[in-house]
Parts: structure tokens; sequence; C-alpha cells
């Protein structure tokens, strides 16, 4: 993992410098390594953020090896709403700032990628370090420095700060919950249509883009599409494979310093239905979960009212005289070729359906209870929850979608 940090910020040159991680260790001595790199760093006062679940997976094993070091510390452990789930929202983040002594030198988070969000955003407003102890392979967040936070019930993507350093155990990993584990290739999935609609925005809309971040995240998914054998184990072999890919996948976001190459309209439907939920007081589905069932749900989307539209060079030509959106139109059309290419390039929803149940993860929105009304509503106005131009804001916004075709959800 040493060596995967370097090359990545080799391979990212002028922008090595928004890579401010020194460390990346994936290991079965991990929180030992973290000790010692915690004696380097002369760091003495240590505050602990977890909750209920991670504190026993991972907080009260390295609680036991900084006492035994005699650091002084204290422990944080964020409370759950009143459906039992840890959110990433000002209640969490309060507490987390209230609970951190100003005089502490560094807070270590030891969970997946709700508690990350809430530390990764109060320690960028406390000006201090943090290092990330995931929990469970479940988000490729953990080295990136946005934080998706709700704030009264409305899900906005911070640019924070990434972790000085992550020390992940392998036997912690390896014990996830197997739908943990399951959520995390599921948040690898959602890259076929993130960076689909990313060099769509690119070429439609002159967004910027960035050949080596897409080409790491892509070196990612294919790494775990290769490997979904090993990784349905949850062995060490395949835990190393998923672990490295959303780490890299993170990597490539901060060194973009935005979400683009991992989160396109896939993820822009997930927080739809996040905020959904939390408006009617349902509890919380994971992450990668929502990203799984919405990455399928795109991809059906994508070939059956997308690509006909762009592989019809009389329609947009037609749109293109009674469309206001001039510039778009002119890109689109200069670059059809191209931009057919990259949609019709991802796979068939059923192909990916069937690799996310390979792992046990859920494939249809009826498997979250997501009803169809909330698909529909999601579909035609989750694109205005980023300004960023994807395939999704196209279908509504210039060629106006109608219904969708609900019959498989």
């Amino acid at each position: 993992m040493v060596d995967m940090l370097s090359q990545i910020k080799t391979l990212s040159g002028e922008k090595a410098s928004n890579i401010l991680i020194e460390k990346i260790l994936v290991s079965y001595d991990a929180f030992d390594q973290l000790i010692k790199y915690l004696k380097e760093k002369q760091w003495s006062r240590i505050v602990m953020v977890a909750d209920a679940n991670t504190y026993i997976a991972a907080g009260r094993k390295l609680e036991q090896k900084i006492k035994d070091n005699g650091v002084s510390y204290s422990v944080t452990l964020l409370k759950p709403d009143n459906n039992g789930d840890v959110l990433a929202d000002e209640y969490s983040i309060v507490q987390v700032l209230t609970e951190t002594p100003q005089d502490a030198d560094v807070v270590l988070v030891a969970g997946s990628g709700t508690i990350h969000d809430v530390v990764r955003f109060t320690c960028y407003k406390m000006s201090k370090p943090f290092i990330s102890i995931p929990t469970a392979p479940s988000v490729d967040g953990f080295t990136s420095m946005g934080a998706p936070i709700v704030i009264r019930g409305f899900k906005i993507t911070y640019q924070t700060k990434s972790p000085i350093a992550v020390f992940a155990d392998l036997d912690v990993l390896q014990h996830a919950p197997r739908k943990m584990i399951a959520a995390g290739f599921g948040d690898m999935m959602a890259k076929f249509t993130s960076l689909t609609d990313w060099h769509f925005g690119h070429l439609a809309a002159g967004e910027p883009y960035s050949e080596t971040a897409a080409r790491i995240t892509k070196e990612a998914l294919d790494t775990c599409v290769a490997n979904i054998d090993t990784i349905s184990k949850a062995d060490e072999a395949g835990i190393r494979v998923l672990f490295e890919a959303l780490v890299k996948s993170g990597l490539a976001m901060l060194m973009f310093e935005q979400s683009h190459p991992a989160s396109g309209g896939e993820h822009h439907l997930s927080h739809y239905w996040e905020m959904e939920f939390l408006k009617r007081h349902k509890p919380q589905v994971l992450h990668g979960a929502k990203v799984s069932v919405s990455t399928a749900l795109l991809s059906d989307i994508y070939k059956t009212e997308l690509l006909p539209v762009l592989s019809d060079r009389a329609r947009l030509e037609k749109l293109y005289t009674t469309r206001d959106e001039k510039e778009n139109l002119k890109r689109i059309l200069q670059h059809r070729d191209k931009i057919v290419a990259l949609y019709s390039n991802i796979p068939d929803a059923k192909v990916i359906r069937d690799m996310i149940s390979k792992l046990g993860g859920p494939v249809y929105p009826r498997d979250l209870d997501i009803d169809r009304g909330l698909v529909a509503e999601s579909l035609q106005n989750a694109h205005h929850l980023r300004n960023r131009f994807t395939g999704l804001k196209f279908l509504n916004e210039i060629v106006r979608m109608g219904e969708h075709k609900l019959a498989e959800i």
C-alpha cells in the first residue's frame, strides 16, 4: 500500500501537493504500527471517535493498545438517532466538536464512511489532523477530502481535508459484516456510470477532467471486476484487492480535488433516496447498497432512453434547433461518436446486478424498500442535487424525459 501511495503521487504530477497523506498501511499489525507512528509524531493527546458497533469491531482493541502505551486519550461514541442510525449530520458534528479538547493533537476515526465524514468535517473546522482506521471495506471515501453532510435534511458535499494516514487492520476488515463488503464492491461498481457521466460532462459541457484520475479509477474498477471471485470469499487476498481499489478511488478524488471520478448520476439518485428516507423517518441504508441499486437502474435508463437519443443525429439536430441549450448540444453533436461509445460500454443492468448478487448485495430498489413512486421522482429530480452535466441531467433538462419504465423495479 505504501508503494501504491507513492505511485499515485508520482502519477498526479503537479497535483501531488493535494495528497497530504503520509502513510497507508493494511496489515495484521496495523494498530501496533499506528502506535509507533503516534510516537514518531510525538502526539500524546489523542481523541478516538467511533460508534457502538465500530468500537466493538476495532475501537476497544485500539483503545487497549493506546492505554498500554501510556498515551492520554478520550473516546467519543457517536449517538444514534431514533432509528438507531448514526448520521453525518449537524448533531454528530456538534457532538464531536464539543467533546474534542482544543489541545488534542490528533483524532483517530474508527469506522466506515459516515463516521469518517463527521470527523473529516470537524477536523477541518478545528484545524486538526485525523487518522483513518477503517472498520470495513465499504466505501471509497477513506482517503478523499469530500464530506457528504446532512444539514437540515439536505445532503451537501463539502470539500474539507483528507486523513494524514490510514491504518487498516486486516483482521478487522475480514470480519466486517458481509453486507458491508458487498457495499464496498457496489461503491466500486458505481464507477461504470460515474466515469462515463464525468467524461460526458467534459465533452458536452466543458467540465474539468483529468485523464490520470480517470485512469486510476478505471484501473481500480477493472481490478475489482477481474477479482470478483476472490473478493466474494472475503479472505485476505480478496479484502486486500477490494480495499486497495477503494483507496485508489479515494486518492483519485483527492488528486482531482472533487468527487467527479467516483460520483455521477447514480450517486445523485442515492443521495435523493437518502434524503427522502430522512424525511420519512425511515432507517438508513448503506451508501454502497444504494449505489449498487442506482448504478444498475441508471445503466438501464441510459441504454433504453439516453443512447437512442445520442445515436440519432437527426433527433439531436432537431433538439439543437428547438432547445435553448445550444452550446451543449453543439458539443454533443461534435463529439457524438465518442459519447455514444462511452455510454454503450457501460455493462448491461443484468451484468451489474449479477456481479453485485454474487457478493450478496441488493440489486433492485424494492430490495431497499424504495417504492416505484420514489424511483420515478428521483429519476426526474435527483440531477438538481449537483451542478454537473450528467446523462441524467441531459435527459431531464434537454430531452425532457417522460415517464420511465418501471416494470422491473
